[in-house]
């Protein structure tokens, strides 16, 4: 007998039972992708409030492209939790307000203040007999320098001489005429003449005299010159000014003519520090614009001036203008040819400025992160414009105020989960 099988009657082909064995597989493949769900949900430690801008949910199709992540837009609430704030190692600081100036370093050297520099001169020629001081020497004002013997200083005095005893010769001849006009001995015409011959060689005298005092003598030696054993020919050159001794070119033995420069003496109380201003810093560095000099001389002094002179020209090759500065140097610290540090300020006005840490770049935006309440994890992202560096610091122009709270380490952190967060991110 044939025994024949009917697989319809096969409970392990029957189509009941198959379809109950692939429910079963989706509903154990639903369970597997909950739990992974439930998972990642219990391990979130932060959420992220949009506040302005929406989500627009893309078409869904089997061929669309998946959208790029975009950028957040406007401001965003960042939420963490305790656990969450002690791992990012979130640090704030206040949004502050100072007074800004602009700042432009440059080179420079010491210079003497020419309107304190003399430069030394004889006012007749002569023959240098003695130097009294060497190069470097202090000096105080009157003290002599050089002494010199001048023949024309000795003439000078012979001609006034000369001129005095005509003078007084014609004197008594003026008295004698006088009375012999009154007698009526001698004409009035005689009487004027002898009048003008003595008014001339009273002028004579007199220039004689001031020409005598130009040459270095007193008013009373002119007036004790009475013979020729009293004539002086040594000429005293003085120092002019209180200084020091910069330069001396005198010897002794030297014919030296008049006006010729013997010595300089400067007071170097206060000195020039000249340096040279490029083109780009003539609206920053003004007359009157303050500076500080620093040396390597002297590591950790600052000294302090004041921009007295800009040269209106601009060297052609360097492009650059020469701005002096007026320093005092009663200490003598400066010396003559140093190279020193200028760094010229000028007053600003006051500038919100936040830390560099605490700025973040999302595309072409810069943000913050303002704490937004008291230790408790909230922080509003925000945007900001800013302005030129200060120092460690930005210039804000607008988004901040002074007395905010924004956050300088762990801002990198709060930025990335911005952008996690981010619609299509």
């Amino acid at each position: 007998m044939d025994l024949h099988v009917n697989s319809e009657h096969d409970p392990d082909n029957s189509p009941h039972l198959r379809r109950r064995g692939t429910f079963a597989r989706a509903c154990l493949f639903g369970l597997v992708a909950l739990g992974l769900i439930a998972l990642g949900a219990a391990g979130a430690t932060l959420a992220l409030r949009r506040t302005e801008g929406t989500r627009t949910p893309a078409a869904s199709t089997a061929t669309a492209p998946a959208p790029a992540p975009a950028e957040p837009a406007g401001e965003a609430e960042v939420v963490l939790t305790p656990e969450a704030l002690a791992r990012a190692g979130i640090k704030t600081a206040p949004v502050t307000a100072i007074s800004a100036g602009a700042a432009v370093t440059v080179p420079g050297s010491v210079m003497a203040n020419a309107y304190r520099e003399v430069k030394v001169t004889p006012i007749a020629p002569g023959i240098v007999t003695k130097v009294h001081v060497e190069l470097g020497a202090v000096v105080r004002r009157g003290a002599p320098l050089v002494t010199l013997f001048s023949a024309e200083l000795a003439d000078s005095q012979t001609k006034y001489m000369s001129m005095s005893a005509l003078f007084e010769a014609d004197h008594q001849k003026l008295e004698r005429t006088r009375k012999l006009v009154e007698i009526g001995a001698a004409s009035r015409q005689d009487l004027e003449e002898i009048t003008a011959v003595h008014e001339a060689h009273a002028t004579e005298v007199e220039a004689a005299r001031q020409r005598l005092q130009l040459l270095g003598l007193s008013a009373e030696q002119v007036r004790a010159l009475t013979s020729s054993s009293q004539v002086i020919s040594t000429i005293v050159v003085t120092a002019p000014i209180a200084g020091i001794v910069t330069a001396r070119s005198a010897n002794l033995g030297q014919v030296v003519a008049m006006g010729q420069e013997l010595l300089s003496v400067t007071d170097l109380s206060e000195v020039w520090v000249v340096g040279d201003l490029y083109e780009q810093d003539f609206k920053t560095v003004t007359v009157g614009s303050q500076a500080a000099i620093t040396t390597p001389a002297y590591p950790g002094l600052t000294l302090h001036g004041r921009v007295s002179y800009i040269d209106p020209r601009v060297d052609a090759q360097a492009r650059t203008a020469k701005a002096r500065v007026e320093v005092p140097n009663a200490d003598g610290r400066l010396r003559l040819g140093m190279y020193v540090t200028v760094s010229f300020t000028t007053p600003g006005v006051s500038a919100v400025v936040v830390p560099r840490s605490a700025v973040q770049a999302i595309g072409d935006r810069q943000v913050v992160f303002v704490s937004a309440g008291n230790g408790d994890g909230r922080f509003i992202q925000r945007q900001v414009r800013l302005g030129s560096p200060i120092g460690d610091n930005y210039s804000v122009l607008s988004g901040l105020k002074p007395g905010e709270s924004v956050v300088t380490e762990g801002s990198f952190f709060l930025r990335a989960e911005v952008l996690r967060n981010a619609p299509g991110g």
